[in-house]
C-alpha cells in the first residue's frame, strides 16, 4: 500500500473532492514502466484537476499530477531498468492518465526521459513542466535568430513558474531580461533571478488604438496571453519572435494583429510541452541541466506535501503561487 492524492466525484451532486488515501499497486493503470515517485509539482492544470476539473478529468477516481521524477521500479521496456532515474512531463499524465501525486506511478515508456546528469529528481521537479516549457520557448526564440546582442527580451507573467525559470535561464545566457509582473512585491524576487528591469503589468495592458508602437523587444516569452500579448506584438522589433505558452483557449487577443506580422515580420511561435517528440524533450532537459543556474532554481522553490495539495490547487487558480512548488510525495 502507498499514499496518493485521490480525486473522487459524487455522481448525484457532480461535486469533486480531493484527499490523501492509501492505494495498492493493483489500483494503478497497467502500463510498461512502474516508477517509485520522489517528487511532483503544482501547475495550473493540476489546480483544474484537483478542483472542478473543467473537462480535464474524464473519469474518477483520479490521481492528478502532470509531472514527476523518480526511480524505475519495474519495466517491460528494454530502455529502462530498475534503478534508472527518470522524469516525465506531458502526454496528458495527471489529466487522462493517473499522474504524479502518488508514491508510485505506472506509465508508457515513451513518455519518460532519462534524468540528465547533473540533475537530482528534486531539481528536475523544481524545473518541472513549467521549466521545460520555458526552455522550449527559449530554444524556439534562438532557433528563430534571437541572440543576446539584439536587445531586451520581455518575459510576461515573470513571477509564475514558466516566467521564473525563463528569467533565470535567459539572464544566465547573457540576455537583458525585462520581467513583467502585476505584483510589485515580487520585484526583488525577479531581480534576484537576474531580471535587468521590472515592467509593471499595467504598462502593457492599457488599451491603445495604435496599430504599431516603438520597436522595443528583441524577443518575448509570453506566459499570459490575452490583451497583453496583443499589446506586446505591436512593440516587437523587426523580425523578432514571441514564444507564446500561456492560457491557450483563455483570454482573447486584441488589436490589429496583422500589422506587426506584415510590416515588421514578427513571428508568433506557439509552444506546447504536452506531446513533444522525444528528441526535443531530451534536448531541452539536457540544456536545462547545463544552462539553468541551480542557485537561482533553489530560490524559486516552495516545498509541499500531498496533504497541502487541495489548498495549493485552489491557490494556483487564484494566481497566488509564486515560483515553483515542489511536492515531496514521501513526506
Amino acid at each position: 500500500m502507498f499514499n496518493a492524492l485521490v480525486v473522487t466525484k459524487d455522481e448525484a451532486s457532480g461535486k469533486t473532492a480531493a484527499a490523501v488515501q492509501q492505494i495498492s499497486d493493483n489500483d494503478l493503470p497497467q502500463s510498461e514502466v512502474r516508477v517509485a515517485v520522489d517528487y511532483s509539482t503544482v501547475n495550473y492544470k493540476d489546480g483544474l484537476c484537483i478542483g472542478p476539473g473543467a473537462g480535464l478529468v474524464r473519469s474518477y477516481p483520479h490521481v492528478p499530477g502532470i509531472d514527476f521524477a523518480g526511480t524505475v521500479e519495474q519495466s517491460s521496456d528494454a530502455r529502462y531498468q530498475p534503478g534508472d532515474k527518470v522524469v516525465l512531463t506531458g502526454w496528458r499524465v495527471g489529466e487522462a492518465h493517473w499522474g504524479g501525486y502518488a508514491q508510485k506511478a505506472s506509465v508508457r515508456a515513451d513518455w519518460l526521459v532519462p534524468l540528465p546528469k547533473g540533475l537530482t529528481t528534486r531539481q528536475a521537479m523544481a524545473v518541472g513542466t513549467a521549466g521545460l516549457t520555458a526552455m522550449l520557448a527559449i530554444m524556439a526564440l534562438e532557433d528563430h535568430g534571437l541572440t543576446p546582442d539584439r536587445g531586451e527580451v520581455l518575459v510576461t507573467g515573470a513571477a509564475g513558474g514558466v516566467g521564473s525559470v525563463a528569467t533565470a535561464i535567459l539572464a544566465k545566457l547573457g540576455y537583458q531580461v525585462a520581467a513583467v509582473t502585476g505584483r510589485p512585491e515580487t520585484a526583488g524576487y525577479l531581480t534576484s533571478l537576474g531580471a535587468a528591469r521590472i515592467v509593471a503589468r499595467a504598462d502593457l495592458t492599457e488599451v491603445t488604438r495604435k496599430p504599431l508602437e516603438a520597436e522595443t523587444w528583441a524577443g518575448c516569452v509570453d506566459a499570459v496571453s490575452g490583451p497583453m500579448l496583443g499589446r506586446v506584438l505591436k512593440q516587437m522589433k523587426y523580425g523578432a519572435s514571441v514564444a507564446a505558452v500561456g492560457l491557450a483557449g483563455g483570454a482573447p487577443i486584441e488589436g490589429a494583429l496583422i500589422t506587426p506580422f506584415i510590416l515588421r515580420g514578427v513571428n508568433l511561435l506557439g509552444i506546447d510541452s504536452v506531446m513533444q517528440p522525444y528528441a526535443n524533450r531530451l534536448r531541452a532537459w539536457e540544456r536545462i541541466a547545463r544552462d539553468l543556474p541551480m542557485d537561482k532554481l533553489e530560490a524559486m522553490v516552495e516545498p509541499a506535501t500531498l496533504a497541502d495539495l487541495p489548498r495549493l490547487g485552489a491557490d494556483i487558480l487564484r494566481g497566488q503561487v509564486r515560483g515553483r512548488v515542489v511536492v515531496d510525495v514521501n513526506a
